[in-house]
């Protein structure tokens, strides 16, 4: 698997989420969200020989940046890991990392060093601590 990133409005971006984030199936894993992007944000990509199967879309904050939006095939850990690897591993230094993770994701970002901050119907709040 390579891991890739993008800026927001990069040509190669669309080419290579647009069938996912124009599929119906990804949008309802995705509780019916639609993805967005600004020339801002930074684009983690996971691909592999079937393609794109993750991407992380990373949207600056105040003191860093905010993940919300995301998508893995098959809700895979390894993707996940993988994805948050990078991103931390890019950022190293001082930042603030937030996400807004789905539920069924929650225990795989605590694994990669993130903790909740606040629970909501469908989703965790959470915040990189900076240790696994």
């Amino acid at each position: 698997m390579e891991i890739i990133n993008l800026g927001g409005t990069d040509k190669r971006l669309y080419e290579l989420v647009a069938p996912l984030v124009m599929n119906p199936a990804v949008i309802r894993q995705n509780n019916n969200y639609p993805f967005k992007t600004l020339s801002k944000y930074i684009w983690y990509l996971a691909i592999d020989n079937d393609g794109v199967v993750g991407f992380i879309p990373l949207k600056p904050a105040n003191k860093g940046y905010c993940i919300d939006n995301y998508y893995v095939k098959g809700d895979d850990k390894e993707i996940i890991g993988t994805l948050l690897d990078n991103i931390i591993t890019d950022l190293c230094g001082s930042f603030v990392l937030t996400a807004v993770v789905h539920k069924r994701h929650v225990k795989d970002f605590i694994e990669n060093g993130f903790i909740t901050f606040l629970e909501l119907k469908n989703y965790h709040k959470m915040e990189y601590t900076g240790e696994r």
